[in-house]
């Protein structure tokens, strides 16, 4: 059985004192939660204070993104060793908002993702369609190129190690989400292409849903057999909302 995997990503948002306020008061409502994996990815700033604060809990820190390359001329970027040294061990990898905003490719989610593996981090790698490509019926194409891409060359076994998050871009943000049986037919999808290119070994890879998942949702969402989890924005950002969405997430709440 696949373990429960939640993280929040709070893009750009809480200073290095806001996030020490939050691990105070989220911590002790998430300690008796030992059945998830949960994970937060504070801005690059708070990186280290959340990995102190949460130092003797359950909780795991990872970067929102990384560059590829160990070193170099890259001014504003950040390293793998860098993260490696504040206590991080986990990456998000191809969020929508840095594909869209910031042009970020399958080929530099797959550079990113061979390195974040190669320095012993978790990939957390996302995938998605636009709205324009879910109307025009290429939601299956999409996934497929970006899975193919995005996951070239690693073994299955580190695809089974990683954590794929599905994450419509339609749904981001906007307050609509992915029905549950949409969720879970792109999760299901996701899974077959997973184990058509790695083997059966790539079944144990974890997806993880993202887009406008909320404490009423969580529950409903994680009730399908593909949906291992939930990447969660806004609603993270609360540290009673999160917990909630955690609780949710449980395999006694199914």
């Amino acid at each position: 059985m696949r373990r429960p995997f939640v993280a929040a990503n709070w893009k750009m948002h809480k200073t290095v004192q806001e996030t020490v306020a939050y691990a105070r008061d989220f911590v002790p409502r998430v300690e008796a939660v030992t059945d998830v994996d949960i994970v937060i990815a504070p801005p690059f700033l708070a990186l280290s204070a959340l990995v102190e604060a949460t130092a003797n809990s359950r909780v795991r820190v990872a970067a929102q993104t990384v560059h590829a390359e160990s070193h170099g001329a890259f001014t504003g970027e950040v390293s793998l060793g860098m993260l490696k040294g504040s206590g991080v061990t986990l990456v998000i990898i191809g969020h929508s908002e840095r594909r869209h905003l910031f042009g970020e490719t399958d080929a530099g989610v797959n550079a990113k993702t061979q390195a974040t593996v190669d320095a012993g981090l978790t990939p957390i790698v996302c995938v998605g369609e636009t709205l324009e490509e879910r109307k025009s019926d290429r939601t299956f194409e999409v996934l497929d190129r970006q899975i193919r891409d995005g996951l070239s060359g690693l073994s299955p076994d580190q695809v089974a190690a990683l954590v794929v998050a599905y994450e419509p871009v339609w749904a981001i943000g906007t307050g609509r989400n992915a029905t549950p049986d949409q969720a879970d037919e792109a999760h299901r999808h996701i899974r077959q292409q997973l184990v058509s290119q790695f083997g059966d070994r790539a079944a144990a890879c974890r997806l993880i849903y993202g887009g406008s998942v909320t404490p009423g949702n969580v529950a409903e969402l994680r009730a399908r057999p593909q949906v291992d989890g939930a990447l969660v924005g806004g609603a993270s950002l609360d540290p009673a909302s999160f917990a909630e969405i955690v609780a949710g997430s449980r395999p006694t709440a199914i």
